[in-house]
């Protein structure tokens, strides 16, 4: 038998590709490079927030959105990629302002949430353990824990929101019940497992006595903070230009004091972007980015803390070994 003519062929395979939509088929050998591509693909873009840009905003939302109204008085930070709730991929960062004397309302929810406070003083209840909020303070509400924050202090509390919203695009098992009062009933206590201050984590950073310090933060047992986001810090020198990396986890960095700035060259061939960063910014780094830090400062250290999605990648096993 002879081979089938070329025309033949290219009309029998249109006929293929035509009926298949009507059947919900597609073919994958014309995705396969979308499917399964040579590197790490993220959909999102660094992106950076400027902290004295974003706070005006911020500040009015306070005056003009009642905390008993609005349940939380949160500006998101979106990536300009994509939409709400992305700030990267896999998490979701933002700006939550409570101004003195208000309460935002005990409720509880599925999704994990880790804030770090920038500014002011106020207080987080836990499932009726109540901590003080501190600027550098690391504070978490584990998934389905009652929790409300509040002000007793006569300026604005603001802190900086990390959650695993985006992965509830995919798995959409997050709910949120609210309590039937505006606080739920909770005593003075400080559990080391939701509440972490900064000075011992300076503490561990300055005593490193290296030019790039990095400090985990962890559970009592040495995990991660929870099974989809993790958290650490870190200090670049005076003077001190980090050493190039590249993770499979995307990051959203705040600094907490100095100045400095981060190269970020994106996968893919992406366009290299530079963040001039001080104190309070935000920037987000998409996954498989190439990352440096510099400090040009000839005196004073920086401190930048970075929320992290590894905990997630590993415990499916999606990190390639050895990064």
């Amino acid at each position: 038998m002879g081979s089938m003519p070329q025309d033949t062929t290219k009309d029998a395979l249109g006929q293929l590709l035509s009926g298949l939509p009507s059947q919900h088929l597609e073919p994958l050998w014309l995705k396969m490079d979308d499917m399964v591509p040579a590197s790490p693909n993220p959909v999102s873009k660094p992106h950076l927030w400027k902290y004295q840009d974003a706070l005006p905003h911020l500040l009015r939302a306070g005056k003009l959105v009642p905390a008993e109204s609005a349940e939380r008085e949160v500006l998101m930070l979106v990536n300009p990629s994509m939409t709400a709730p992305y700030t990267t991929d896999t998490i979701y960062g933002g700006l939550q302002l409570v101004n003195p004397g208000e309460v935002a309302p005990a409720h509880r929810h599925i999704a994990f949430a880790a804030r770090f406070i920038i500014d002011g003083s106020g207080f987080t209840a836990v499932e009726g353990k109540r901590m003080a909020l501190e600027r550098g303070d690391v504070i978490l509400t584990p998934t389905w824990h009652w929790h409300d924050h509040g002000n007793e202090s006569d300026a604005p509390v603001i802190w900086f929101d990390a959650l695993n919203l985006p992965l509830f695009r995919y798995a959409r098992v997050n709910f949120a019940e609210l309590y039937s009062e505006s606080r739920y009933p909770s005593e003075p206590a400080d559990p080391r497992e939701w509440r972490h201050p900064w000075a011992p984590v300076q503490a561990a950073l300055d005593g490193a006595n290296v030019p790039h310090a990095t400090h985990q933060y962890q559970t009592p047992d040495g995990k991660p903070l929870s099974t989809t986001i993790g958290m650490q810090a870190e200090r670049i020198g005076a003077g001190v230009t980090t050493e190039p990396s590249r993770h499979p986890s995307s990051f959203l960095y705040h600094c907490y004091e100095g100045s400095g700035k981060t190269i970020v060259d994106p996968p893919n061939g992406g366009e290299r972007v530079v963040f001039e960063w001080t104190s309070r910014d935000t920037f987000a780094v998409p996954a498989w980015s190439r990352v440096q830090h510099v400090n040009a400062s000839a005196d004073e250290p920086a401190y930048l803390v970075a929320v992290n999605d590894r905990p997630f990648l590993d415990l499916l096993g999606l990190t390639k070994p050895g990064l």
